[in-house]
């Protein structure tokens, strides 16, 4: 019985130690289940959240395209318009040029003949068709000077415009690069973590079982020992008190007195 008894604290004793060692390591394994997955729908939301952004820097790369080329061909018409309406205007300017050069030689030609009637304030009626014919070359001219203008205004506008978008164009890219590479390394990590989670939960599962196994040794356990534990003292004093009169009993029947055994 003693040797049961021992036998019994000590497997006790062991149990104990071992379900609240594995009650830590399910604690902690708990725990780090619950950091991954936190992990994990962390990094799976921040994944969506880069591919949303990268999806619509492609939407205003494709939109930048498509207004550059509406503005490039309007910089092209424009462009073209205002070249023809020099090209129109220098031919008309030309055209005129010649007309007024003509009539001014007819009107030198007539002003050597005697006049019908009484002439003129010298010099009056050449003025007069001088500066008519003056004043609509020089408009003629002003608009040419103004269509020049604009065009040159346009290419500036065009050349800016051209440069912000391929600008633009290479920082979005850059942005796209950048985003994506991020998206590779956290589904590498987020990966890791996946298989990092798989193992921990097979570990916990593993840690549960034993527990389950050392819950039913110590059930086994008690169904050893309690008895023996509970009734271990007063089996020990019966027994005690057993040995003392088996004691007795052979001392009266090796002559001691029964005084002696009296006093004992």
């Amino acid at each position: 019985e003693i040797k049961h008894k021992d036998f019994c604290v000590d497997e006790f004793n062991k149990n104990q130690l071992e379900t609240e060692k594995k009650e830590r390591e399910k604690s902690d394994l708990i725990a780090k289940i619950e950091g991954l997955e936190a992990k994990i729908e962390e990094l799976s939301k921040a994944i969506e959240t880069l591919k949303s952004e990268i999806a619509e820097m492609q939407v205003q790369l494709k939109r930048a395209g498509e207004d550059r080329e509406k503005e490039n061909k309007e910089f092209q018409q424009t462009v073209a318009d205002q070249r023809e309406t020099q090209k129109l205007l220098k031919a008309a300017l030309s055209i005129l040029g010649e007309f007024y050069g003509k009539q001014k030689a007819a009107e030198l030609a007539q002003l050597k003949q005697e006049p019908a009637g009484p002439a003129p304030p010298p010099g009056f009626e050449e003025y007069k068709k001088s500066a008519a014919s003056g004043g609509v070359m020089s408009q003629i001219e002003q608009i040419i000077s103004d269509a020049k203008a604009m065009e040159a205004e346009t290419i500036r506008s065009e050349e800016d415009a051209q440069k912000a978008y391929e600008d633009f164009v290479k920082e979005t890219n850059r942005s796209i690069e950048a985003k994506s590479k991020d998206i590779t390394d956290k589904s590498e990590v987020k990966a890791s973590a996946e298989a990092d989670l798989v193992e921990t939960k097979e570990s916990k599962e593993a840690t549960m079982l034993e527990l389950e196994q050392l819950s039913t040794y110590n059930a086994e356990l008690h169904t050893s020992c309690d008895f023996v534990m509970k009734n271990f003292d007063l089996r020990q004093t019966a027994r005690d008190e057993e040995v003392e009169a088996l004691k007795q009993a052979k001392a009266i029947l090796s002559g001691a007195t029964f005084e002696t055994f009296l006093q004992s």
